[in-house]
């Protein structure tokens, strides 16, 4: 990549709180390492930030259902573990934080006890759904879709006893507001953009915003190409007007960054994790102030997450 050790210097000024990535899942079915391997996001990558923390999802495949899907989050899992293991000093001297999350609501089947399971292995949120249905409700791909079924309830209410944060990512509009009828606690989007600004099914509309903002939740903005704009179009300017819009809704403190890096194809001038310091900079060419950008990049997920 031009530019590298450019890049690199930027990073170490830059504290980053990535809410969803998917390296464990491409980690997993290449049997390659998380360390140095040609992933969007490596530990060797992300060593380089002042401070990084990232929400690691575990992707359940929607082919995969009951016993199926729970055995593969468990080999995904078991995988991390061990190069987590491998590499703990290497992660403990950069200060690298990684939080483990579940992209996919196939890892339950329809058994609610999963649920203290997942908290056991230190799950801290739950993607719902993934764009298809499962047993807790549908997706936004599912026509003329439902809302939570009434396991699904159950799941919600079970999630929060268990401290595991919700995530309406990829969930149908009529599952959000299921959600909002029967969550308790604040939820959260991790990778979703503006509807507005942008209409597509994975976006949020600045109703559903407001409601995670004043429900004290967060908004990963999402850097793949498709919910940006017309995928030949996207670019940098395009997050801009999507963090715009939020912004604009007052979510200083509710917009956070949710790259879907490794889970989606990003836009040119973003195609790894080393990237992150061009949008930073970005930003600040556009009259943010650094504290805003910093809010954006790291402090508000942190807050929340604390």
């Amino acid at each position: 990549m031009a530019n590298t050790h450019f890049l690199y210097n930027e990073l170490t000024r830059i504290n980053f709180f990535d809410l969803h990535c998917d390296t464990l899942f491409e980690s997993f079915s290449q049997h390659k390492n998380l360390f140095d391997s040609a992933f969007s996001v490596n530990f060797k990558k992300i060593s380089n930030f002042k401070n990084y923390t990232g929400c690691f999802a575990i992707w359940i495949p929607n082919n995969l259902k009951g016993k199926n899907a729970f055995d593969f989050f468990k080999k995904v899992l078991t995988n991390f573990k061990v190069q987590k293991k491998k590499y703990s000093k290497f992660l403990n001297e950069n200060n690298i934080n990684i939080i483990l999350t579940v992209e996919g609501g196939y890892v339950l089947g329809s058994d609610l006890s999963k649920i203290k399971i997942l908290k056991s292995e230190n799950i801290k949120i739950l993607t719902l759904t993934w764009n298809c249905s499962c047993e807790i409700g549908d997706g936004c791909d599912v026509i003329n879709s439902s809302g939570l079924t009434k396991f699904g309830k159950q799941v919600v209410t079970e999630l929060e006893n268990n401290d595991i944060i919700i995530d309406v990512s990829h969930a149908s509009e009529a599952l959000f507001y299921d959600v909002c009828d029967t969550a308790k606690k604040p939820f959260i989007a991790t990778h979703s953009n503006s509807k507005n600004v942008y209409n597509h099914k994975r976006n949020i509309t600045d109703e559903q915003f407001k409601i995670i903002r004043q429900n004290k939740g967060l908004v990963g903005i999402n850097f793949c190409k498709n919910f940006l704009n017309d995928p030949d179009k996207s670019n940098l300017e395009d997050i801009f007007l999507h963090i715009e819009k939020f912004l604009s809704l007052s979510g200083e403190s509710s917009i956070c960054i949710g790259s879907d890096f490794d889970g989606a194809e990003t836009i040119e001038e973003i195609k790894d994790v080393c990237d992150i310091s061009k949008l930073y900079n970005f930003l600040l060419k556009k009259n943010y102030k650094e504290s805003l950008v910093k809010k954006i990049f790291f402090e508000n997920a942190k807050n929340f997450f604390n």
